[in-house]
């Protein structure tokens, strides 16, 4: 007879639980950026930030512990996905211009387009081409670090209704772009490793 009769689901392991955790933070911090008061931009950036750090951490156990799973594959880049979009929606109102507009949409069409890439290569088996590489990796510590220095801050506006630009305003715009120009930089080496299965040629294999 075994010690335990009923053990606890596989999927349901360390690195998927964080991975869990991360999913429920999301109406949290959306709660938390409506809240009144100055120190909510405080505590949404804060759950940002811990979402972020999650997402190292459960990568982090699930090699360490050897506890990686399909489920944990599917579930984390989801994740993180949905945390990311959902930020760079409530920027755009809390913003309003077409300085984030702009770079909220390519990073969410972005983030679609290789999904759905990875989904196609995944069914033809071939979906290690399009690994995370090194420049996504890059893209998504200064994704995280700009997002997070723009939920800091409330923009005021100008006696003309435009917004009043700051010094660290200006640079968090700044890092935000550049996050843009690496989402779009990892998105063209994913579209070329799979260009061959993309579009083969005639009389190859």
């Amino acid at each position: 007879m075994p010690d335990n009769p009923n053990p606890a689901p596989p999927n349901l392991n360390l690195p998927n639980l964080i991975t869990l955790a991360r999913l429920a933070l999301i109406p949290v911090f959306m709660l938390a950026f409506y809240l009144p008061g100055q120190w909510s931009a405080w505590l949404t950036a804060g759950i940002f930030v811990t979402a972020g750090l999650t997402d190292m951490l459960d990568g982090y156990l699930a090699r360490r512990m050897q506890l990686t799973s399909r489920f944990g594959a599917f579930l984390d880049p989801v994740a993180d996905k949905l945390m990311v979009a959902a930020a760079l929606v409530l920027l755009v109102q809390n913003h309003a211009t077409a300085w984030i507009a702009v770079p909220a949409i390519v990073i969410i069409s972005r983030e679609i387009a290789v999904s759905a890439l990875r989904e196609w290569m995944a069914e033809i088996g071939a979906r290690a081409r399009v690994a995370v590489s090194s420049v996504g990796k890059v893209k998504t510590v200064v994704q995280i670090v700009a997002i997070t220095a723009l939920l800091l801050q409330t923009p005021g506006k100008t006696k003309a209704g435009e917004l009043l630009m700051t010094p660290f305003l200006w640079f968090s715009y700044t890092l935000l772009y550049v996050a843009m120009f690496l989402t779009l930089w990892s998105m063209m080496s994913y579209l070329r490793a799979a260009w061959p299965q993309l579009w083969p040629r005639k009389g190859g294999a």
